[in-house]
């Protein structure tokens, strides 16, 4: 019988001070993006915005939905990856880039319909970090999470460890 998921960064002996990911909530938190938001691939900015918004979950770097007006949506096209679901959040649709006449396979996704405690989430994109040229969260720019699943979005400020890599699927 397994016990409670552990907390694979409790009892270290001086944590840096930060934003620690697994003080974030579970379920996830819906909150506003203090900072502006970009993501380009091939030179191309595909979105830029501010007013993102940050989805907070334990042991997850944040992850970033950026509003469809602030989306080149005629650089996106639906992909042939099929969807996902999130216990959370419901079934995810992912999106392709178009651009100087490649496709870039799953390079954001969107929820079409949420679950209700996520509406606010309806047709907002977000970009996997590791799939594009770039991604910034004001001049900083971030971080790709690990692993092929997760698409958080890490800066200095964020404390981990952070689920995603190869083992970490336990926590």
């Amino acid at each position: 019988m397994s016990g409670p998921a552990r907390d694979p960064g409790a009892g270290e002996a001086s944590a840096p001070a930060g934003e620690r990911v697994w003080d974030y909530p579970r379920p996830p938190a819906v909150l506003a993006c203090d900072r502006r938001v970009r993501v380009e691939l091939c030179g191309v900015t595909l979105a830029d915005s501010g007013s993102a918004l940050r989805v907070l979950e334990t042991s997850h770097p944040p992850t970033i939905y950026i509003p469809p007006a602030d989306v080149r949506l005629d650089l996106l096209a639906p992909s042939a990856q099929r969807a996902s679901w999130c216990e959370f959040k419901g079934a995810a649709g992912y999106l392709d880039a178009l651009l100087a006449g490649r496709r870039w396979e799953a390079v954001a996704w969107s929820y079409a319909d949420p679950a209700p405690a996520y509406a606010r989430l309806r047709e907002h994109i977000a970009f996997y970090p590791a799939r594009v040229d770039g991604a910034w969260l004001g001049e900083e720019r971030v971080q790709a999470q690990e692993g092929d699943f997760y698409g958080g979005w890490i800066t200095a400020e964020l404390v981990g460890p952070f689920k995603g890599a190869a083992g970490t699927l336990g926590w």
